[in-house]
């Protein structure tokens, strides 16, 4: 099947990122074995889902002792006061509210939030009576607004409200779905997957906002780090990063595939597998990454120029991974003539071949990474 015939067959989650992409993001050369790895199925788990009818008063209460949180990498609050005060009157009122979804962190039996972080912010904001985080040192007031002139709870605060109205708020029920993975019992790789079909807060997360939520920790704020360097973004060819971080997740690609020999098919989960792996090392590991990426960083732009993987219509991910942990495992041994052993590479049919399709096959990548290494270093 060509390349082009992969592309037009999928229609999914890379689909949708491309109709959403900004101006300001990274082109990316399309290559079929890609978005198909990308919107690839989760392996077989075990996994056991049951309701939960938590009163909004219980839920604040678990909030406020930390027993629920909200991934810190996932999209902030965004809603509207209107929007939120819509949320508090069908409580208030009656009307049906879509559960939320929490899933059990095997580690500490806390709930991660999944889907309904502006459910819940909305509730616990109005309950502290205030709408939003503080900023400037100031915090909005939580007036009920956008709601009918006539509605007994228009422009009320929730201490404005009577006491039976209070202790009704207190005592809504949110149906809560609480989902634990059950086998394999070593990981909770489950949480990407989970994460990835039910969020939906308005707009898809994309794979790696799905894993800086779930693996976060300081590898997830080193590779934030990395993203802003001078060097890097000449690589990526933009100023700015990202909106879907697809950078940072080239940067974790570099980092997983410095050992090609560990790769098993999809790409997909071997990068959060390798981010869950490395999601807190020690400070010693984390300067060694953060050592290795700039030298390499510098090695490339210095030695091939800037938007080096931009080979034909945008970057290619698949050059971009092969050549840049060959400079890795080369620093301090570049040859002069190394722009021409890469233009020489980028020029070669059978690698092309093999850096538009089937990608993320094991033999295909191992070959790839194989080619690269002996045409710039050989």
């Amino acid at each position: 099947m060509s390349n082009d015939t992969d592309i037009a067959s999928l229609d999914g989650r890379a689909e949708y990122e491309r109709k959403t992409v900004r101006p300001e993001d990274i082109e990316f050369e399309r290559i079929g074995s890609e978005e198909e790895d990308y919107e690839s199925a989760p392996p077989t788990y075990e996994i056991n889902t049951y309701p939960a009818d938590f009163t909004l008063e219980v839920l604040y209460t678990k909030w406020n002792a930390g027993d629920i949180e909200i991934p810190r990498f996932q999209r902030q609050f965004v809603w509207r006061q209107v929007q939120a005060s819509k949320l508090i009157e069908s409580f208030l009122i009656g009307l049906p509210v879509p559960a939320v979804f929490l899933y059990t962190k095997r580690t500490t039996q806390k709930f991660l939030v999944i889907d309904g972080q502006q459910r819940f912010r909305s509730v616990f904001y109005f309950f502290d009576g205030f709408f939003g985080e503080e900023q400037k040192g100031k915090r909005q007031v939580f007036q009920l607004k956008g709601l009918s002139k006539d509605s007994k709870y228009y422009d009320k605060t929730f201490e404005d409200l009577d006491e039976p109205d209070r202790r009704k708020l207190h005592n809504c029920v949110l149906r809560s779905f609480i989902v634990q993975q059950l086998d394999p019992a070593a990981d909770d790789t489950s949480m990407y997957h989970i994460f990835e079909r039910l969020n939906t807060g308005g707009t898809l997360l994309a794979n790696q906002e799905i894993r800086n939520c779930v693996y976060r920790g300081s590898f997830t704020e080193l590779l934030q780090v990395l993203n802003t360097l001078p060097e890097w973004r000449r690589i990526v060819g933009r100023d700015a990063p990202d909106t879907r971080q697809k950078d940072v997740e080239l940067i974790l690609r570099f980092f997983a595939l410095l050992d090609t020999a560990s790769y098993k098919k999809p790409m997909k989960d071997f990068l959060s597998k390798f981010m869950k792996a490395n999601r807190e090392p020690s400070n010693s590991v984390l300067g060694q990454f953060e050592e290795l990426f700039r030298g390499t960083c510098k090695g490339v732009v210095d030695n091939i120029g800037d938007r080096p993987f931009h080979i034909r219509a945008g970057l290619n991910s698949a050059v971009f991974d092969c050549v840049m942990v060959s400079f890795a495992n080369h620093r301090g041994v570049i040859a002069a003539d190394i722009r021409e052993r890469y233009d020489r590479l980028v020029s070669d049919d059978e690698f092309l071949n093999n850096a538009r399709s089937g990608t993320t096959d094991e033999l295909v990548l191992r070959k790839r990474f194989r080619a690269a290494n002996q045409a710039l270093f050989g």
